[in-house]
């Protein structure tokens, strides 16, 4: 097996720790102080190419691999998880189109959410269904040449900023999982409404709020495959999504190392800095040993998804492994600033608060592990 790695990667991984540095930490702490919507920095990542790195050329992408996609993420999270966050909610809205939608679709949806700058989001959650999809109360009724949608979404990541989502509604409620169908909606749609925009405990500079349907008027020909289909794009869909949270997982626990290693070697304490004193030195030892451990687990699911290969166990180990290693890395590095680091002062509770969703969305950290179980034949 290669570890290393390719050109490509590489000068990715280059050019996002460029932009990372430059242009993202700068304004990392202002955002989560105003809950501040960084647009200008999501313009800029437009033009670089990030927000359709997967892509196909043909529809105004990079065309780069899921390991590139995922390394966009994890640099991004090392210094603002909001600004990582807003990348990861528009590759849920990009992939499906691509590897579900029609050739028309495509055309139509892909370049608006690439080079058009056109923001994407994804709706799978209401308040009575998060990861059992088949309990979704949204419905969507054929009536001549579009459907009539009614509904609402909530906790949807870009809610209030994006142009395009990918949405799920029941148009067989008596199918259960097998009446569930998805569809392209454009924020413009006649009855789409945003609703309540949630103040979160982290993630301050990405929106996350509930989207309503009243009467929306949906083209038929935005049907997103067959219906029925839906809970099958939606599955497929997530894999993507867990890997992406996983980079950002991975990238947070990497920044918040980083910050504390440079904290522990600047502060004296009983003659020493205390990055040499052994406790402190185990700990990073540890630190180092998880993260590599969720890197590893997080490449080699990104390379899967890469092969078209039904990646679900991978993604979801991925994701819990990243998720729990933030968590603990984030907590850990904490401890080590003492007082100060429980103070805005630092990035450090940032960090923290910011560590803590990546255990819930996505499926939470329990259902990572039925879905790890579930593949194992037990």
């Amino acid at each position: 097996m290669d570890f290393s790695l390719t050109r490509e990667q590489a000068l990715v991984k280059k050019m996002m720790q460029a932009f990372t540095e430059n242009e993202v930490k700068p304004i990392a702490a202002e955002i989560d102080r105003t809950h501040q919507y960084p647009a200008e920095n999501v313009a800029k990542l437009f033009k670089l190419g990030v927000m359709g790195m997967t892509v196909p050329k043909e529809y105004g992408g990079m065309g780069a691999d899921q390991v590139a996609a995922a390394i966009c993420t994890e640099e991004l999270a090392k210094a603002c998880a909001s600004t990582s966050d807003i990348v990861a909610g528009h590759t849920l809205c990009c992939v499906p189109i691509l590897e579900h939608g029609t050739e028309e679709q495509k055309k139509k949806y892909l370049p608006m959410l690439t080079k058009g700058g056109v923001l994407g989001g994804m709706g799978i959650t209401e308040p009575n269904a998060g990861s059992d999809a088949s309990k979704s109360q949204t419905e969507a009724k054929l009536e001549g040449d579009h459907y009539v949608i009614n509904g609402s979404k909530i906790f949807i990541t870009n809610g209030p900023d994006a142009g395009v989502f990918v949405i799920f509604a029941m148009t067989d409620k008596t199918k259960g999982n097998k009446g569930l169908s998805a569809f392209i909606i454009e924020s413009s749609f006649p009855g789409f409404s945003v609703g309540k925009i949630e103040d979160k405990m982290g993630l301050h500079g990405v929106h996350t709020s509930e989207i309503v349907f009243t009467d929306m008027i949906v083209p038929k020909e935005n049907l997103l495959g067959k219906e029925g289909a839906g809970f099958k794009i939606c599955m497929q869909t997530l894999d993507t999504g867990r890997i992406g949270i996983a980079a950002q997982a991975l990238g947070i626990a990497e920044g918040a190392m980083a910050e504390a290693i440079e904290y522990t070697k600047g502060r004296v304490q009983f003659g020493k800095p205390i990055s040499k004193f052994q406790n402190t030195q185990f700990t990073f030892a540890d630190m180092c040993m998880r993260i590599e451990a969720a890197r590893l687990l997080t490449y080699q699911a990104a390379v899967l998804k890469g092969t078209g290969v039904r990646c679900s166990k991978e993604a979801a180990m991925a994701k819990l492994s990243a998720s729990e290693t933030a968590m603990w890395v984030t907590t850990k590095a904490l401890q080590m600033f003492g007082g100060y680091g429980y103070t805005n002062d630092y990035p450090m509770e940032r960090m923290m608060r910011d560590a803590k969703i990546t255990e819930i969305y996505e499926g939470t950290s329990e259902v990572q592990r039925i879905v790890i179980s579930a593949n194992m034949g037990l």
